[in-house]
């Protein structure tokens, strides 16, 4: 059956070029899933014809915002999934936070700490309240997810699951919320070490698309204006505690395997 643009299902579940990169380009994993590239692909096209039919600056503009659109639809690679460790395509899409919706920040610091000490403080989610006040608790609920309250405005208790679905020990851990939740959120920790035994670069990417109404409130309270300086004052107060002589440990954490970072 084909959609409004001409575009049949069929042939994109059938088409090994839906599948593969294009000719002539590096290969890219793929991490957005069938359902994901599909809506890609719409969005993308319709871009294109509005850019095209307005023309100038404007109309360049969403036409170039299209043609990345259909980029991410046809081989199935997104950048900005690439950076937060995300992979629908393995995993599903969960409560992803959706392409074009929400809002992303991402921050870096050195720390003096070697990366397995570092990665190991986060795999223990309930240290992670110890340096980021907004957090009431981090309780695990088995190896992969985790429960979180944040204090939001107007005593408002902001509560929502999350899970780890990619990690690399000592590099790197992406995790999601789950659905029922306040917050529909997405991120990452990267732990790459510094050249000559300097310590670690730090790096946290969040995207989070909170919700309307009362909830909604609380969770902009804890996740929206001024977020770059929270999470700012989090990796400071981090580096303070591991360069202070923290011993990471994994107490507390179920088998010993990640179970979530900040899900904001």
């Amino acid at each position: 059956m084909n959609n409004a643009f001409g575009i049949s299902d069929t042939a994109y579940r059938e088409d090994p070029a839906w599948h593969d990169q294009p000719a002539g380009c590096a290969r890219r994993p793929q991490n957005v899933s069938d359902a994901e590239r599909r809506g890609s692909v719409l969005a993308g096209s319709a871009l294109v014809l509005i850019g095209l039919a307005r023309g100038r600056l404007g109309g360049l503009t969403a036409a170039l915002a299209g043609g990345a659109l259909l980029y991410r639809g046809f081989t199935g690679h997104c950048y900005g999934y690439e950076a937060l460790g995300i992979n629908t395509a393995e995993h599903g899409p969960a409560t992803v936070v959706p392409a074009l919706e929400g809002e992303k920040v991402e921050k870096s610091i050195n720390v003096q700490r070697a990366p397995e000490d570092l990665y190991r403080f986060w795999r223990n989610v309930e240290n992670l309240p110890r340096v980021m006040p907004h957090l009431r608790s981090v309780q695990p609920i088995d190896a992969t997810r985790s429960h979180w309250e944040a204090d939001g405005i107007l005593g408002c208790t902001v509560h929502w699951d999350a899970e780890v679905f990619n990690e690399r020990e000592n590099e790197l851990i992406a995790w999601r919320s789950l659905p029922g939740g306040d917050v529909d959120t997405a991120g990452s920790v990267h732990f790459k070490p510094l050249p000559h035994d300097r310590g670690t670069t730090v790096t946290v990417s969040i995207k989070y698309n909170p919700p309307a109404g009362k909830i909604g409130t609380g969770v902009a309270s804890v996740f929206g204006e001024g977020l770059e300086q929270k999470l700012s004052e989090d990796l400071r107060h981090f580096k303070s505690i591991m360069e202070a002589g923290e011993s990471a440990t994994t107490v507390g954490q179920p088998g010993g395997a990640a179970s979530s970072v900040r899900a904001f």
